[in-house]
Order: structure tokens, then C-alpha cells, then sequence
């Protein structure tokens, strides 16, 4: 059987995609952001069209007419000019704005933002000739040729279509005035703008998913390189104590799950607290289901209140199951009678219906080899 481990065959692992996007390696669309661009400046057009090119046809023509003064005074042209250009900027500024806005926001879309200092550092491996035709004569090439001509394509047939059904009116401009002229021009212009950006919208719809999966190919991991990505990450320290610190946590969620199965907690009152779980059909001993300190003992109280488990105070106890006994583990032989004489307590006030005013309290003696103190050490 043929060894696959260095065929790029896996999907790009979280680290893996991290990385790249900090490299700047994420799907663009650049016929998203043209085809954006143009559907928005359509729109704009469409809207204050109008307008904007009535006003632009009257500055022009105005910049024909001169005065009596500026004719006797030719120093007076560059001011002139000069205001002619801040009339025609002011004029064309919202819609760039606007564009720019659209431009940025499309850009967000396919691929979010994303701020990388190396796309701008120079590359010298772009300089080796042999690296330089593989990508000429690669699949991405091939790809961007293809989408160009279709957009080569679909422009010539959308203008060659928009001069045949507007070849009169075109003919005639000549015969108006210079404001209705340019009026009339620029809806022509907006007619076969609106039909060119509804093609570029296909081909952009088409491209989006395109760019997705191409970089995802490209990202894609042999599976030497995910063990590699593996244990040069459980290898970090912060790595280690994050995993820890869940493992933690999940086993102590599923402890704090099993102290409803509980049949008595026994506490240290604050310090310890440790539950336990009895079958009296079964031959087994009593089995230790959750045992804690401090802030994971008051969870275990507050659990066993809230489940309705009696709270057996007994310190010497709970500190002996606790440094004796394993998590889901039979307790210590050495401490079968002194816990039957609890677990025959509880049962006792469970089955007493009339109050538990006639039974008493058992008084426990530990072993001596099983005192413990709070540090875990032994008695002397």
C-alpha cells in the first residue's frame, strides 16, 4: 500500500489557518469588490444622475465663456482654473466616497480584515525565474485567464449591444446643446453600466467560492504536518497547562454530575467533603463519587442541598475517605464499619417517616492508622 502521509490531503487545522491569516493568506474576491463597485456607483448614478451631470455639463460649458475682465486680464486664468476644479472635485467627491466605502466593505466581505506587514514586504523568491512560469503556466493562471476573458467578453457584448440600440440617438448629440448632450449621454453610459455590473455580479457569484476553495487547497496539510503541528503544540508549556486546566474542569463537571447519585456527603464541615454511593442489594462496598476541597468541597454541599443528600459532618471521616480512597473507587476496607454505621444512619432517617427524633447519631472512631490531618499527614 502506497504511503499517502505526504499527499496534502487533510483540512487546515485552526493553527494552520490562524497562521495564514496573520500571513495574509485569505480569500479575495477581486470581481466581488469590481462588481460592488460598479452595482453601487449604478445605483448613485441612477439616483442623482441627473443632477450631477446637468451640473457637470454646465461647468464645462461655463469654462468656455469668458469674461470681458479675464480676457484684459490673463493673469486671472489660474485662480479661474483653479475654482473650476475644486467645483468639479466637490462634485465628484460624494460618489467617491462612496465607492471607496463600498470598495472596503466588499473587500470585509470575502475575506474579513485582516492587517498583514509581510504581503508587503518584498518577496525574492518572486524573482526566480523557474518559480516565476510554474505560476504563469499554473491552475490559478489558467483560472484568472479564464475569468478575464469572460469579463472581456461580456463587456464587448454589452457595449456592442448598447452602441447598436443607441446608434441614432449617438449620431444625433452632435445636434444639442452641450448640457443636453452631456445629460443625454451619461443615461447611455448609466444604461450600459447597470447591464455590465449585472454581468460582473454572475461572474463574482461564481468567483467568491471559487477563491475559497483554492485557498483552502492550498492550506491544506499532509498528515505528517498535522502530527508535526501536534506535538510541537502539546509541547509548549502554556499549551500543557491549558489542556490540564480542562481536563480539570470536565472531570470535575462530571464528578459535580454524579453527586445526584449520592446517598450521603460526608464534610470536614468546610475544608473536605466527599460523597458517597451505596447498592445495598449488591455485595460491593460503599463508592466514593465525588471528593473535594475547599471551593470544589462547598460546591459538593451546595449540589448535595440542592439534590436533597443528607450532609454527614464528620471530619476525621471525610479527611480519611478523602486521602484514602481514589475517585470512583471503593472505599478503604480499613473503613468499612465506621462508614456502614453512617450509611445505616442515613437510610434509618430516610425510612423513618414520624421524625427522627428516636435515633441517634452514631460516634465514629477512626483507625488509627487512617487519621489524617488537613496537610494529609498522619496522626502521631
Amino acid at each position: 500500500m502506497a504511503d499517502d502521509s505526504s499527499e496534502r490531503t487533510e483540512e487546515p487545522t485552526a493553527q494552520r489557518l490562524k497562521k495564514a491569516r496573520e500571513e495574509g493568506q485569505v480569500a479575495r474576491s477581486v470581481e466581488l469588490s469590481t462588481a460592488a463597485v460598479l452595482v453601487a456607483a449604478t445605483l448613485f448614478f441612477s439616483l442623482s444622475g441627473s443632477y450631477l451631470f446637468h451640473r457637470l455639463g454646465n461647468l464645462f460649458s461655463s469654462q468656455l465663456q469668458f469674461d470681458r475682465k479675464v480676457v484684459d486680464k490673463p493673469e486671472l486664468l489660474p485662480a479661474i482654473f483653479f475654482q473650476s476644479i475644486v467645483d468639479g472635485y466637490l462634485l465628484i467627491l460624494p460618489v467617491m466616497f462612496l465607492l471607496a466605502v463600498v470598495a472596503v466593505l466588499s473587500t470585509l466581505m470575502s475575506g474579513g480584515l485582516v492587517f498583514s506587514p509581510k504581503m508587503v514586504l518584498p518577496k525574492f523568491s518572486k524573482l526566480n525565474p523557474l518559480s516565476g512560469l510554474s505560476r504563469m503556466l499554473g491552475m490559478k493562471a489558467i483560472i484568472d485567464l479564464f475569468k478575464t476573458f469572460a469579463k472581456f467578453l461580456v463587456i464587448s457584448i454589452i457595449l456592442w449591444m448598447s452602441i447598436t440600440n443607441n446608434i441614432e440617438d449617438l449620431v444625433t448629440l452632435n445636434r444639442l446643446d452641450l448640457g443636453t448632450a452631456v445629460n443625454h449621454a451619461g443615461n447611455m453610459i448609466l444604461d450600459a453600466c447597470f447591464w455590465m455590473s449585472m454581468g460582473l455580479v454572475v461572474i463574482a457569484i461564481a468567483d467568491v467560492p471559487l477563491q475559497h476553495y483554492q485557498v483552502n487547497k492550498k492550506l491544506k496539510m499532509t498528515r505528517q504536518e498535522i502530527k508535526d503541528e501536534m506535538k510541537n503544540s502539546e509541547g509548549r508549556p502554556e499549551v500543557k497547562a491549558t489542556i490540564r486546566r480542562r481536563q480539570r474542569e470536565m472531570a470535575n463537571n462530571r464528578m459535580m454530575d454524579n453527586v445526584k447519585n449520592a446517598d450521603v456527603v460526608i464534610t470536614n464541615p468546610q475544608h473536605f467533603a466527599v460523597a458517597l454511593s451505596y447498592d445495598p442489594n449488591s455485595d460491593g462496598a460503599p463508592t466514593l463519587i465525588a471528593k473535594g476541597t475547599d471551593d470544589l468541597a462547598q460546591r459538593i454541599r451546595e449540589r448535595a442541598k440542592e439534590e436533597k443528600i443528607y450532609i454527614f459532618e464528620a471530619p476525621e471521616l471525610a479527611r480519611a475517605l478523602y486521602f484514602t480512597t481514589k475517585l470512583d473507587h471503593p472505599i478503604h476496607e480499613g473503613l468499612y464499619h465506621v462508614v456502614a454505621q453512617v450509611i445505616a444512619y442515613v437510610f434509618s432517617l430516610n425510612q423513618t417517616y414520624a421524625g427522627a427524633e428516636g435515633i441517634i447519631k452514631p460516634t465514629l472512631r477512626i483507625p488509627d492508622n487512617m487519621r489524617y490531618d488537613e496537610n494529609g499527614f498522619l496522626f502521631q
